[in-house]
């Protein structure tokens, strides 16, 4: 199993309210639907009267790192989120693991918002959370499952890990969620755009055209004088 195995920890590097405040914005922006959106309305409503002019969730004010709504998640829920985090996405020699750039407290920012959509994410995890302790009862006879060796622990995410092979339907649903929720708050950071080798709008000393197989696939060669 390459997908899941957890791995010696890097650093520790931290999200704060800020940037789990960036980061949920641009996955809500990039996915919400905007019926989602309109059936959002009165929570937004009671949200702006709460965070005032400087910004609102449907327009906040990154710069501020105001997240006018509390976290929800109690400790343990969070400590077998960060264990989750670190085997979804390990330490390797070019970035540190979720875990380690805290991306269990934007899950924490993301199902504690009053949206209806995180509000439905909220139970999601936190079922799912409950169906790891009983699987690590059922199976290991251990209280929870952060009480499980590694080998256990992997033996447990590999039958839900595949939707289509999937043990337990639900318990799948369960990790795809936290899975997309990981990687959105991972790759969003800036280590996490390191890793993807993300240049962005940064201005270049140097520009060379695509490879000449490029422009013959799309049929540019000519207009570019090749």
């Amino acid at each position: 199993m390459t997908d899941i195995i957890a791995s010696d920890k890097a650093p520790n590097h931290g999200m704060d309210r800020r940037m789990a405040l960036r980061v949920l914005a641009v996955i809500t922006a990039s996915t919400q639907a905007p019926a989602a959106l309109a059936s959002a309305e009165p929570a937004l409503d009671l949200a702006r009267q709460v965070s005032g002019p400087a910004g609102t969730l449907t327009d906040p004010d990154l710069r501020a790192g105001l997240v006018p709504w509390p976290r929800t998640l109690e400790s343990a829920e969070l400590a077998v989120l960060k264990q989750l985090c670190a085997i979804i996405l390990p330490a390797d020699e070019r970035s540190p693991s979720a875990a380690d750039l805290a991306c269990h407290d934007f899950i924490d920012e993301w199902v504690s918002a009053p949206y209806p959509r995180q509000q439905r994410d909220r139970k999601i995890i936190l079922a799912g959370l409950n169906w790891l302790d009983q699987q690590a009862t059922e199976q290991n006879q251990a209280e929870t499952f952060l009480q499980l060796e590694p080998a256990q622990q992997a033996a447990i995410l590999d039958s839900i890990c595949t939707p289509a092979s999937a043990s337990n339907r639900e318990a799948a649903g369960f990790f795809s969620l936290l899975r997309a929720l990981v990687c959105g708050a991972f790759f969003t950071t800036q280590a996490g755009m390191d890793d993807l080798q993300y240049i962005g709008n940064k201005p270049q000393a140097s520009w060379s055209l695509p490879p000449k197989e490029v422009l013959d696939h799309l049929g540019l060669t000519e207009d570019l004088g090749g």
